[in-house]
This record gives C-alpha cells, structure tokens and sequence, in this order.
C-alpha cells in the first residue's frame, strides 16, 4: 500500500432508521476517503449525520438501522485476520464485515473510536487505571510495563496519572473524555475515529487534544475527526468535508475551504463564526424523516432557483468538490468581505 491510497474508501454509505410510522435519512450516498498520514474533519450542524458516519463504519447502529455502500479497509496490519487465521492482505468492507469480526478484530485494534459521549462507554465498576491497563496488556503490554504505558498515556491527553485511580463516576465530564481518548489510543490503531473529541474540555484542553491528534497523523496514521467546532478543523485538518441534512455537500483542502467555500451552506457556517460576520445560517435544517426531492439547503439559501428541485452532482471546482447547482465564485467572496 502507497501513501497515496487510501486506508479507508467509503463509497455510497446510506444509512436508514426505520421507525413505525416514517424513515430517518440519516446519511445518504456518502463518499470519502482517508489517507494514511491524513486528518480529515466533518463538520455540520447538529442532527445532520456526523455520528452516524462513525457508528456505521464500527457496526455500532440499532436494529432498526439498514446500511447500504461499501467501506473498503486497505491495511497490511497483521491485527486484522481472515477466517483462516491468516493475515487479511485484501481490503474488507467494514459494513460487509461479520459482526464477530468487527469486535475481535477491527474495533479498537485496527480502528479506534473516541465516543462522542464517554461517560457512558465506560465501565462503571473499573478504576480508570484498570481500564487502561486492561487495554494496553491486551495489546502487547505486559503485566510489568502496563502501569508506567498508562501513566505516559495519561500523560499525552492531558490527564494526571492520579486521576487513573477513580471511578467514571467520579471524574468530570472533561476527564472522562481524556480517558476515553487514551483508550482509544492505547492499542494504537492505523485508523481513529474521534466523534467529538474534545468536548467538555476547555481552549487549552481543546488545543491539546487537536495537537495530539495531529502528531498521530504526523506518525502515519489517518484520523477522522467528527466535530461541529470549525476552529478546530481549521487548526489541524488537512481536508474539510461539509455535511448537511445527511449529505456532504463539499469537500475541499482546509485552506481553500475557509478561504473561498464552493457551497452556499459552507459560506453560511463560516460566517456564523465570532471573528466573522458573526451571523446565524437562517431558517432551519429539514427534518431527516421529511427531506426534500432536491437540494436540502435550497429552502435556506438565497441563490436557490428551481433548478435545485432536482438533487445536485458533485462537480469540481479549483479546490475541492461541491455538491451544488449555484456555488459560489472566489470573486463573488472578495466582493462581500469588506475593504
């Protein structure tokens, strides 16, 4: 495998909640890929799909969840075993995997996840010491390194090696999400998933937890960092994918993404920000069990016509893709930013 292929190829992941009376679209025709070496960030208001992307790929979603697509996991890891005991050389389609496999073998081993909410992930009746010890001994650590391995792990998310020895219950909400990332990074696998990493923590923590994450893709491996803070994705992420109302509507370089947004719903999340227009996106997202036959954002955007009844394709544009039928011009950027 070349750095230039991907580590994971997400190709058409859609996801459906069926309910007794309607269906949640909670994400539709997705594609992505992830690099090795790569920090890709999604980024999207609340409701839109970003947990479910992560939850879909670890086959963590209810029985009454129907996933379709393909997510292709390329890795020479000798963790990840076929049937035979073999080392898996093929890639394997982590929503075609068996669920045996998925919990022996990919979860925690080949890809990792930082819950969006740890307290709940946590065993209540394990210190957090033993929890990471437990953790690290299954992954190499011996009996006699594993203490020393915690404290350094506990170090690197910004937690005292003393508070190890509580209970979940006994932690904040801010420590149980440092722990929750040292697990995550104890078995240190190729992949991470980080679905709102930094939450509950305060700006020094917040940095501190991007800075780790970008020194693991640093040393080769890809993260997929899931949050609604745009100042963290500009801070460490290479590329930037937009969701909304169950799609990505743009993907781009993180630069170019801040600098000139293709996408009318990209712009309006820029400008909501503080050191920005400060102005909310107007209006309201759809709901994910009422979505329109078109482009989602039309009933929000003052450049819809009614062509966007019809759902846009992804075209390219000079730094990224955007899923739109109107998207904006760089030179149409400059003119609304004032002199």
């Amino acid at each position: 495998m070349t750095t230039t292929d991907p580590l994971l190829a997400v190709a058409g992941l859609t996801v459906r909640f069926r309910l007794p009376d309607a269906v949640v679209h909670a994400v539709t025709d997705l594609h992505l890929d992830i690099r090795p070496g790569e920090l890709v960030a999604v980024v999207g208001e609340s409701g839109c799909g970003k947990s479910v992307l992560a939850h879909a790929l670890l086959g963590l979603l209810p029985r009454n969840a129907t996933v379709t697509g393909r997510a292709l996991l390329r890795t020479d890891s000798a963790r990840l075993r076929g049937g035979d005991g073999a080392a898996q050389s093929a890639p394997v389609d982590l929503l075609d995997c068996p669920p045996r496999q998925l919990a022996r073998q990919v979860r925690g081993r080949v890809v990792g996840l930082v819950p969006q909410s740890p307290a709940t992930s946590l065993t209540p009746v394990r210190t957090g010491r033993r929890l990471l010890e437990e953790t690290l001994r299954a992954h190499g650590h011996t009996r006699a390194d594993a203490p020393a391995a915690a404290d350094r792990l506990a170090v690197d998310v910004g937690l005292d090696p003393a508070d190890l020895d509580r209970y979940p219950h006994e932690l904040s909400g801010g420590m149980a999400q440092r722990l929750a990332t040292a697990l995550a990074l104890a078995p240190d696998p190729p992949l991470l998933l980080a679905d709102e990493p930094t939450t509950g923590l305060d700006r020094p923590l917040v940095d501190h937890t991007l800075d780790l994450l970008r020194r693991r893709c640093d040393a080769g491996a890809a993260v997929l960092l899931i949050t609604h803070d745009l100042a963290a994705a500009q801070r460490v992420a290479d590329t930037v994918a937009v969701m909304y109302a169950s799609r990505i509507v743009e993907h781009a370089p993180t630069e170019a993404l801040f600098e000139a947004p293709g996408h009318p719903y990209s712009a309006a999340l820029l400008d909501a920000l503080p050191q920005r227009a400060f102005r909310p996106v107007p209006g309201h997202p759809p709901m994910l069990t009422d979505l329109p036959a078109g482009c989602a954002f039309a009933a929000r955007c003052d450049r819809a016509t009614p062509t966007c009844r019809v759902q846009p394709a992804f075209t390219g544009t000079r730094s990224g893709q955007v899923a739109c039928h109107h998207p904006l011009e760089h030179a149409e950027l400059c003119a609304e930013v004032p002199a």
